[in-house]
């Protein structure tokens, strides 16, 4: 909503004005998070969160190659190609995304299958799809703006971190490593993209189109929990989307009981 008077915000009053959306509009109020966070989550509720979760995480790079391709400053595409570097790694090194798959892994799903992302749902893939347009088509200034919900990421990856260990078993140093990284690897994206919003923001319609864009990302990462909780919690499970049972490593298939197994 735009101010009533037409004058630009003081780069302090944008700042706080970008925050209160993370506060009011960042997925850590999502119940599907509480859930999860809180061990009530079943394993395959889990496993469906890795699954479409993987189709985010896997457009990343995408996206922020997207952005590059449009940059025509030397000096901010040396700052933003990193970005791809900690999601795509290097080839004897993986980043960002191997270590989600590795995630997967530990939680009975076999790897290849998520990377493939048969089992994402439409909605997280239509979601996921919208923002890698966004930031391919809109201006730079509401591209980067997009990112900002990295400025929130730290506190939700804490509390991950902390809810996995103490409830689910799959849970260790090795199986949490994403979120171990991007502790330290967000707040170093924030401390750029911020800055460079806050400056390049210096009208009031800019700094309109800027906050639309954060809560644009807010949204693209709320549906997609919206849908796991109507497919998963709720048993809705979409035509096409991962159903339990699908997609698992041998080790993670339960043995058959005794009686079923000598049946003919």
């Amino acid at each position: 909503m735009k101010l009533a008077d037409h004058r630009a915000q003081t780069r302090a009053e944008f700042h706080e004005r970008l925050k209160r959306i993370g506060a009011e509009r960042y997925h850590d109020r999502h119940p599907f998070h509480k859930r999860l966070h809180g061990g009530e989550c079943t394993p395959d509720e889990v496993r469906a969160w890795v699954v479409n979760r993987w189709q985010y995480q896997s457009r990343i790079p995408m996206k922020d190659a997207a952005f590059l391709s449009r940059v025509e400053d030397p000096q901010l595409r040396r700052i933003w190609r990193h970005r791809i570097e900690d999601h795509d790694g290097g080839i004897d090194q993986g980043g960002g995304i191997r270590r989600w798959l590795a995630l997967a892994r530990a939680v009975g799903l076999d790897p290849d299958y998520v990377a493939s992302g048969v089992g994402v749902m439409p909605a997280t893939r239509f979601a996921v799809d919208a923002y890698v347009r966004f930031v391919r088509e809109m201006p730079l200034l509401d591209a980067v703006a997009a990112s900002l919900t990295e400025m929130f990421a730290p506190k939700i990856h804490a509390e991950r971190i902390e809810g996995l260990l103490k409830h689910y078993d799959f849970a260790d140093d090795a199986s949490l490593a994403y979120f171990r990284n991007r502790l330290t690897e967000a707040p170093k994206d924030v401390e750029f993209g911020l800055n460079y919003v806050l400056d390049h923001a210096d009208t009031l319609e800019k700094q309109d189109a800027a906050a639309a864009a954060l809560v644009f990302k807010t949204d693209v990462l709320w549906a997609q929990l919206d849908a796991l909780w109507h497919g998963y919690v709720q048993g809705n499970i979409p035509p096409g989307a991962w159903r339990p049972g699908e997609g698992l490593l041998d080790a993670a298939i339960p043995e058959p009981a005794p009686e079923a197994a000598g049946a003919s």
